[in-house]
Protein backbone atom coordinates (compact mmCIF):
# COMPACT_ATOMS: atom_id res chain seq x y z
CA UNK A 1 0.00 0.00 0.00
CA UNK A 2 1.44 3.35 -1.08
CA UNK A 3 0.76 6.59 0.75
CA UNK A 4 1.45 9.83 -1.08
CA UNK A 5 2.85 12.60 1.04
CA UNK A 6 2.59 16.28 0.32
CA UNK A 7 6.17 17.58 0.41
CA UNK A 8 4.86 21.01 1.21
CA UNK A 9 3.54 19.75 4.50
CA UNK A 10 5.36 18.59 7.60
CA UNK A 11 5.09 14.90 8.63
CA UNK A 12 2.69 15.92 11.40
CA UNK A 13 0.49 17.84 8.93
CA UNK A 14 0.47 14.88 6.49
CA UNK A 15 -0.55 12.57 9.34
CA UNK A 16 -3.31 14.96 10.39
CA UNK A 17 -4.53 15.16 6.80
CA UNK A 18 -4.82 11.37 6.49
CA UNK A 19 -6.38 11.12 9.93
CA UNK A 20 -9.18 13.48 8.81
CA UNK A 21 -9.68 11.46 5.63
CA UNK A 22 -9.87 8.25 7.67
CA UNK A 23 -12.34 9.82 10.09
CA UNK A 24 -14.62 10.90 7.21
CA UNK A 25 -14.43 7.45 5.65
CA UNK A 26 -15.31 5.90 9.00
CA UNK A 27 -18.31 8.22 9.32
CA UNK A 28 -19.43 7.27 5.81
CA UNK A 29 -19.01 3.61 6.70
CA UNK A 30 -21.12 4.00 9.84
CA UNK A 31 -23.77 5.86 7.88
CA UNK A 32 -23.75 3.10 5.26
CA UNK A 33 -24.16 0.46 7.99
CA UNK A 34 -27.18 2.33 9.38
CA UNK A 35 -28.71 2.54 5.90
CA UNK A 36 -28.17 -1.20 5.43
CA UNK A 37 -29.85 -1.96 8.80
CA UNK A 38 -32.78 0.34 7.96
CA UNK A 39 -33.15 -1.38 4.59
CA UNK A 40 -33.08 -4.80 6.31
CA UNK A 41 -35.84 -3.70 8.71
CA UNK A 42 -37.94 -2.38 5.83
CA UNK A 43 -37.49 -5.67 4.00
CA UNK A 44 -38.48 -7.59 7.13
CA UNK A 45 -41.63 -5.47 7.45
CA UNK A 46 -42.44 -6.01 3.78
CA UNK A 47 -41.95 -9.77 4.22
CA UNK A 48 -44.24 -9.75 7.29
CA UNK A 49 -46.94 -7.94 5.32
CA UNK A 50 -46.54 -10.40 2.44
CA UNK A 51 -46.87 -13.31 4.89
CA UNK A 52 -50.01 -11.77 6.44
CA UNK A 53 -51.59 -11.33 3.02
CA UNK A 54 -50.62 -14.89 2.07
CA UNK A 55 -52.31 -16.25 5.20
CA UNK A 56 -55.42 -14.17 4.49
CA UNK A 57 -55.59 -15.54 0.96
CA UNK A 58 -55.11 -19.09 2.23
CA UNK A 59 -57.94 -18.57 4.72
CA UNK A 60 -60.22 -17.31 1.97
CA UNK A 61 -59.37 -20.28 -0.20
CA UNK A 62 -60.05 -22.73 2.64
CA UNK A 63 -63.43 -21.35 3.73
CA UNK A 64 -65.89 -24.21 4.28
CA UNK A 65 -69.62 -23.95 3.62
CA UNK A 66 -70.47 -23.96 7.34
CA UNK A 67 -68.24 -20.96 8.07
CA UNK A 68 -70.97 -18.70 6.67
CA UNK A 69 -72.89 -19.60 9.83
CA UNK A 70 -72.00 -20.08 13.50
CA UNK A 71 -70.45 -23.48 13.99
CA UNK A 72 -68.38 -25.78 16.15
CA UNK A 73 -67.36 -29.42 16.40
CA UNK A 74 -68.54 -31.38 19.42
CA UNK A 75 -66.19 -33.48 21.55
CA UNK A 76 -66.86 -36.43 19.24
CA UNK A 77 -66.43 -34.30 16.11
CA UNK A 78 -70.06 -33.88 15.11
CA UNK A 79 -70.56 -30.57 13.29
CA UNK A 80 -73.15 -28.17 14.73
CA UNK A 81 -74.14 -25.31 12.41
CA UNK A 82 -76.38 -22.49 13.66
CA UNK A 83 -78.00 -19.49 12.01
CA UNK A 84 -76.96 -15.92 12.77
CA UNK A 85 -80.30 -14.27 11.95
CA UNK A 86 -83.66 -14.96 10.29
CA UNK A 87 -82.17 -15.08 6.80
CA UNK A 88 -79.40 -17.53 7.67
CA UNK A 89 -81.87 -19.66 9.68
CA UNK A 90 -83.98 -19.91 6.54
CA UNK A 91 -81.03 -20.87 4.33
CA UNK A 92 -79.69 -23.33 6.88
CA UNK A 93 -82.90 -25.32 7.26
CA UNK A 94 -83.98 -25.19 3.62
CA UNK A 95 -80.59 -25.97 2.06
CA UNK A 96 -78.55 -27.98 4.54
CA UNK A 97 -80.96 -30.02 6.67
CA UNK A 98 -80.72 -33.76 5.88
CA UNK A 99 -82.63 -36.78 7.12
CA UNK A 100 -79.91 -38.00 9.51
CA UNK A 101 -79.52 -34.62 11.28
CA UNK A 102 -80.98 -33.25 14.48
CA UNK A 103 -82.50 -29.76 14.73
CA UNK A 104 -81.99 -27.60 17.84
CA UNK A 105 -83.79 -24.47 19.01
CA UNK A 106 -83.81 -22.66 22.36
CA UNK A 107 -87.22 -22.27 23.98
CA UNK A 108 -87.16 -18.49 23.61
CA UNK A 109 -88.04 -15.98 20.91
CA UNK A 110 -84.83 -14.92 19.23
CA UNK A 111 -83.05 -18.27 19.05
CA UNK A 112 -81.03 -19.56 16.13
CA UNK A 113 -81.88 -22.87 14.57
CA UNK A 114 -79.02 -25.31 14.87
CA UNK A 115 -78.34 -28.45 12.84
CA UNK A 116 -76.25 -31.23 14.32
CA UNK A 117 -75.02 -33.01 11.20
CA UNK A 118 -75.54 -36.78 11.44
CA UNK A 119 -76.94 -36.04 14.88
CA UNK A 120 -79.00 -39.24 14.96
CA UNK A 121 -75.69 -41.03 15.58
CA UNK A 122 -74.58 -38.62 18.32
CA UNK A 123 -74.51 -39.48 22.01
CA UNK A 124 -75.66 -37.54 25.05
CA UNK A 125 -72.41 -35.55 25.30
CA UNK A 126 -72.73 -34.22 21.75
CA UNK A 127 -76.43 -33.43 22.18
CA UNK A 128 -75.81 -31.44 25.39
CA UNK A 129 -72.91 -29.56 23.79
CA UNK A 130 -75.06 -28.70 20.75
CA UNK A 131 -77.87 -27.53 23.04
CA UNK A 132 -75.52 -25.35 25.08
CA UNK A 133 -74.12 -23.72 21.94
CA UNK A 134 -77.59 -22.90 20.57
CA UNK A 135 -78.72 -21.62 23.99
CA UNK A 136 -75.69 -19.35 24.29
CA UNK A 137 -76.25 -17.70 20.92
CA UNK A 138 -79.93 -17.09 21.58
CA UNK A 139 -81.49 -13.96 23.06
CA UNK A 140 -81.06 -15.59 26.46
CA UNK A 141 -77.45 -14.34 26.43
CA UNK A 142 -78.54 -10.74 25.99
CA UNK A 143 -81.06 -11.21 28.78
CA UNK A 144 -78.24 -12.60 30.95
CA UNK A 145 -80.16 -15.73 31.88
CA UNK A 146 -78.28 -18.38 33.83
CA UNK A 147 -79.83 -21.31 31.98
CA UNK A 148 -82.56 -22.06 29.44
CA UNK A 149 -84.36 -25.02 27.94
CA UNK A 150 -83.37 -26.13 24.46
CA UNK A 151 -85.28 -28.72 22.47
CA UNK A 152 -84.14 -30.97 19.67
CA UNK A 153 -86.27 -32.63 17.03
CA UNK A 154 -85.96 -34.63 13.82
CA UNK A 155 -85.99 -33.19 10.28
CA UNK A 156 -89.45 -34.51 9.43
CA UNK A 157 -90.87 -32.48 12.35
CA UNK A 158 -89.84 -29.19 10.74
CA UNK A 159 -92.07 -27.60 8.11
CA UNK A 160 -92.34 -24.30 6.32
CA UNK A 161 -96.06 -24.95 5.69
CA UNK A 162 -98.13 -22.67 7.90
CA UNK A 163 -101.61 -23.57 9.19
CA UNK A 164 -104.49 -22.32 7.04
CA UNK A 165 -104.85 -18.56 7.26
CA UNK A 166 -101.45 -18.06 8.93
CA UNK A 167 -98.12 -16.80 7.61
CA UNK A 168 -94.63 -17.82 8.69
CA UNK A 169 -92.09 -14.98 8.53
CA UNK A 170 -88.64 -15.57 7.10
CA UNK A 171 -86.51 -17.73 9.38
CA UNK A 172 -89.53 -19.25 11.16
CA UNK A 173 -90.77 -22.83 10.86
CA UNK A 174 -93.60 -24.95 12.18
CA UNK A 175 -92.59 -27.71 14.60
CA UNK A 176 -94.76 -30.81 14.84
CA UNK A 177 -94.67 -33.72 17.27
CA UNK A 178 -92.81 -34.31 20.51
CA UNK A 179 -89.86 -32.12 21.49
CA UNK A 180 -86.88 -33.44 23.42
CA UNK A 181 -85.83 -30.91 26.06
CA UNK A 182 -82.41 -30.24 27.59
CA UNK A 183 -81.75 -27.50 30.16
CA UNK A 184 -78.35 -25.88 29.67
CA UNK A 185 -76.35 -23.05 31.22
CA UNK A 186 -75.04 -20.27 29.00
CA UNK A 187 -71.32 -20.66 28.36
CA UNK A 188 -69.13 -20.47 25.30
CA UNK A 189 -65.44 -21.16 24.84
CA UNK A 190 -62.98 -19.86 22.27
CA UNK A 191 -59.56 -21.42 21.82
CA UNK A 192 -56.68 -22.06 19.42
CA UNK A 193 -55.24 -25.38 18.28
CA UNK A 194 -51.57 -26.29 17.76
CA UNK A 195 -51.57 -24.53 14.37
CA UNK A 196 -53.06 -21.35 15.81
CA UNK A 197 -56.51 -21.83 14.24
CA UNK A 198 -59.42 -20.36 16.21
CA UNK A 199 -61.73 -23.02 17.66
CA UNK A 200 -65.24 -21.96 18.76
CA UNK A 201 -67.55 -24.06 20.89
CA UNK A 202 -68.54 -24.81 24.47
CA UNK A 203 -66.11 -25.50 27.35
CA UNK A 204 -66.17 -29.30 27.16
CA UNK A 205 -65.58 -29.41 23.38
CA UNK A 206 -62.93 -26.68 23.19
CA UNK A 207 -61.01 -28.04 26.17
CA UNK A 208 -60.28 -31.25 24.27
CA UNK A 209 -59.08 -29.56 21.11
CA UNK A 210 -57.18 -26.44 22.23
CA UNK A 211 -53.78 -25.57 23.62
CA UNK A 212 -55.20 -22.27 24.95
CA UNK A 213 -58.78 -21.19 25.50
CA UNK A 214 -61.10 -18.87 27.39
CA UNK A 215 -64.57 -19.43 28.82
CA UNK A 216 -67.24 -16.72 28.63
CA UNK A 217 -70.56 -16.19 30.36
CA UNK A 218 -73.05 -13.29 29.98
CA UNK A 219 -71.66 -10.08 31.50
CA UNK A 220 -71.32 -6.32 31.09
CA UNK A 221 -68.16 -5.92 29.00
CA UNK A 222 -68.67 -4.87 25.39
CA UNK A 223 -68.03 -7.56 22.75
CA UNK A 224 -65.27 -5.48 21.10
CA UNK A 225 -63.35 -5.16 24.37
CA UNK A 226 -63.80 -8.84 25.22
CA UNK A 227 -62.60 -9.81 21.73
CA UNK A 228 -59.44 -7.68 22.10
CA UNK A 229 -58.61 -9.32 25.42
CA UNK A 230 -59.17 -12.81 24.00
CA UNK A 231 -57.17 -12.02 20.86
CA UNK A 232 -54.23 -10.85 22.96
CA UNK A 233 -54.32 -13.92 25.22
CA UNK A 234 -54.74 -16.44 22.39
CA UNK A 235 -52.42 -14.52 20.04
CA UNK A 236 -55.09 -14.99 17.38
CA UNK A 237 -56.72 -12.85 14.71
CA UNK A 238 -59.14 -10.31 16.22
CA UNK A 239 -61.66 -10.64 13.39
CA UNK A 240 -61.83 -14.42 13.87
CA UNK A 241 -62.48 -13.93 17.60
CA UNK A 242 -65.17 -11.27 17.17
CA UNK A 243 -67.38 -13.65 15.17
CA UNK A 244 -67.83 -15.93 18.17
CA UNK A 245 -68.45 -13.47 21.02
CA UNK A 246 -72.24 -13.76 21.64
CA UNK A 247 -72.66 -10.28 23.13
CA UNK A 248 -71.73 -8.45 26.33
CA UNK A 249 -69.80 -10.95 28.40
CA UNK A 250 -67.15 -11.59 30.97
CA UNK A 251 -64.28 -14.06 30.98
CA UNK A 252 -64.41 -16.55 33.84
CA UNK A 253 -61.37 -18.64 32.85
CA UNK A 254 -58.21 -18.34 30.80
CA UNK A 255 -56.48 -21.67 30.36
CA UNK A 256 -53.05 -22.22 28.85
CA UNK A 257 -52.21 -25.92 28.68
CA UNK A 258 -48.62 -25.21 27.63
CA UNK A 259 -47.87 -23.88 31.11
CA UNK A 260 -50.50 -26.08 32.74
CA UNK A 261 -52.09 -23.18 34.55
CA UNK A 262 -55.42 -21.46 34.98
CA UNK A 263 -54.72 -17.73 34.74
Amino acid sequence: MKIELDVRLSPFENAAKYYEKAKKLKQKLESLKLQIEETKKKLENVNLEIEKERKKLEKKRRVKWYEKFRWFFTSNNFLLVAGKDASSNEVLIRKYLEKNDLVFHADIKGSPFGILKNGKDANEVDIKEAAQFVASYSRAWKQKLGAIEVYYIYPDQVSKRAPAGEYLPRGSFMIYGEKNYVTMGLKVAIGVDQEGNVIPGVPSSVERKSKKYVILIPGDIRPSEIAKEISKFLEADLEDIQRFVPGEARIISKIDKLINAKL
